[in-house]
């Protein structure tokens, strides 16, 4: 049931972006904490992992900087004041100032804008030639839930109790209750601030129950009280919550983020934050996730094309299921044909596998360096398109993972769709009855799709594939389709081009089955040409 309202809300949010008055898109960091990066925000709701160290609490601190806004302590949020340095009149040890930039872009009521913030000698603004440009202004809230009271702070807020006259009280409001209450297990009858100048100190009564300060407050509740307190009654601001999950269990995780997500729809909020958390990562869809990781030359890069096979081997949730990275729809449709035929044969069913895809060819010898550093090398198997044999590239990532990790080619030397419609063409009897077309009819209709992109000038793979979805879509199928009935038929009969991926899919397959971390010889040299069906 949440499952279906966190998909609801996904896309009534992202239906809703183009209508905020207020969008920040994008974030640049060029030398700040040796981050050289660029961050697109293209969900209301974003979420920013990785692991420590990778920058998530600088590009949070940085954003904040985007709008002439002011914190809670009266202060704006500004980078001399997110980002200080150490640089006392004595001693040897300082902080070094160097060169750096934040780029934003903005959606705004008065169009697209962008303004830089420079530090040289100091911090300054400029708006890349725009006379008479301002700042743009919006409410900005700024939270650390992780940063509780500090034995200090614990000191000030108990001098409360020594003042001559009572402290302020101020009930919280029923919507700020009502949030808190959604995701804590009681009943509260009142919740009040009790404050004196800055110090502040919450007080909450529970109906039938116990009355109490939020120094008696568990971590979880206290971090749920005051964001309720300081948020559910924003309109239209940017919210920017670091370790949003800390002291709070699992299911109270995606409660927040499932109502962080339903604030955003009814208020016109933008929503980032950063975690540690798997559960925070699911409950936002992946054009929501941001993925940071700090190379081992010290750079920050974004990870490209996130996806959710690569959050769940970054995060250690691989290991129940034989894991294959594959570049796009159509490899996928291959391997899918090609495990239809291996996995009864072996007595497995397809919860045994995750497949992933969307990530070019040139992206995976990143993705190997982010598996060996998690140490998620042992069930990960890379497979290339067959035009890649010779590119070099299954030796970068051994390079980047293991000498010895899977890494297998699709059959033939072109790219799936060509393959697909190769074979197909070579003999497409068999194929024609899988997919309910009369053979004559099939041969008539790619003859006459081959006369008629005969000249076209787009590459061999994005005519083929369009030639594959013409002959498909008047009888209800996709390219795909056709391409994983083709894959079942050639592997099937054994055909050579198919034997090196089934071969080696089925001694992973086995060696997966008995707890065996993922071990392959190369099916041949990266330069070895295999033949092509027909």
């Amino acid at each position: 049931m949440i499952e279906e309202r966190f998909r609801k809300l996904w896309e009534s949010l992202q239906g809703k972006k183009a209508h905020m008055p207020q969008f920040l898109t994008e974030v640049s960091v060029q030398g700040l904490r040796g981050m050289g990066l660029r961050i697109r925000f293209d969900y209301p709701v974003s979420v920013i992992a990785g692991g420590n160290t990778s920058g998530k609490t600088t590009v949070l601190f940085a954003a904040a900087c985007a709008y002439k806004a002011v914190g809670g302590n009266g202060r704006p949020f500004t980078p001399s004041a997110l980002f200080p340095d150490y640089r006392p009149q004595h001693g040897r040890h300082r902080d070094e100032k160097g060169k750096v930039t934040i780029d934003f872009d903005y959606a705004t009521p008065e169009g697209q804008r962008a303004m830089r913030w420079r530090r040289s000698k100091s911090w300054s603004r400029s708006f890349f030639g725009r006379r008479g440009a301002t700042q743009p202004e919006r409410q900005v809230y700024l939270r650390t839930l992780s940063n509780l009271r500090s034995p200090s702070e614990v000191r000030g807020v108990l001098s409360l109790s020594r003042l001559d006259a009572a402290p302020r009280e101020q009930p919280l409001s029923a919507q700020q209750i009502h949030f808190a209450q959604q995701l804590l297990p009681f009943t509260y009858s009142e919740v009040v601030d009790l404050s004196s100048g800055r110090r502040n100190l919450l007080f909450a009564s529970q109906e039938g129950g116990a009355a109490y300060s939020e120094l008696h407050m568990a971590a979880g509740e206290r971090a749920i009280l005051r964001l309720s307190q300081e948020i559910a009654q924003l309109k239209g601001a940017l919210i920017l919550i670091d370790e949003v999950e800390a002291g709070l269990h699992p299911w109270v995780q995606q409660l927040l983020m499932l109502h962080l997500q339903q604030l955003a729809l009814l208020n016109d909020l933008q929503v980032i934050v950063t975690t540690h958390s798997p559960v925070v990562l699911d409950s936002v869809p992946t054009y929501g996730r941001i993925f940071l990781d700090r190379r081992d030359s010290g750079r920050v890069e974004v990870l490209p094309s996130y996806r959710d096979f690569v959050q769940n081997a970054l995060y250690g949730r691989s290991n129940d299921a034989l894991n294959l990275l594959c570049e796009d729809a159509m490899a996928e449709a291959v391997l899918r044909g090609v495990l239809d035929v291996l996995l009864p044969g072996e007595r497995m069913n397809w919860e045994a596998v995750r497949i992933g895809r969307d990530t070019g060819a040139d992206e995976f010898p990143a993705h190997a360096t982010a598996f060996r550093k998690f140490g998620q090398t042992d069930n990960v198997v890379f497979v290339l398109d067959g035009d890649m044999r010779g590119s070099g590239i299954d030796r970068r990532i051994r390079s980047n993972a293991a000498a010895d990790v899977p890494v297998f080619f699709l059959p033939g030397q072109d790219p799936p769709e060509v393959w697909t419609w190769r074979t197909l063409e070579a003999d497409p009897t068999e194929a024609s009855r899988e997919l309910r077309i009369d053979a004559d009819e099939l041969r008539e209709r790619m003859g006459k799709l081959d006369a008629v992109y005969d000249s076209a000038s787009d590459t061999p793979a994005a005519i083929a594939k369009a030639k594959l979805r013409s002959l498909a879509e008047p009888h209800g199928h996709d390219a795909e389709t056709i391409s994983r009935v083709v894959a079942q038929i050639e592997t099937t009969r054994g055909r050579a081009d198919t034997v090196p991926l089934a071969e080696n899919l089925r001694n992973v397959l086995t060696q997966w089955r008995f707890g065996k971390p993922l071990r392959a010889v190369p099916e041949t040299s990266s330069d070895t040409r295999t033949t092509t069906a027909g």
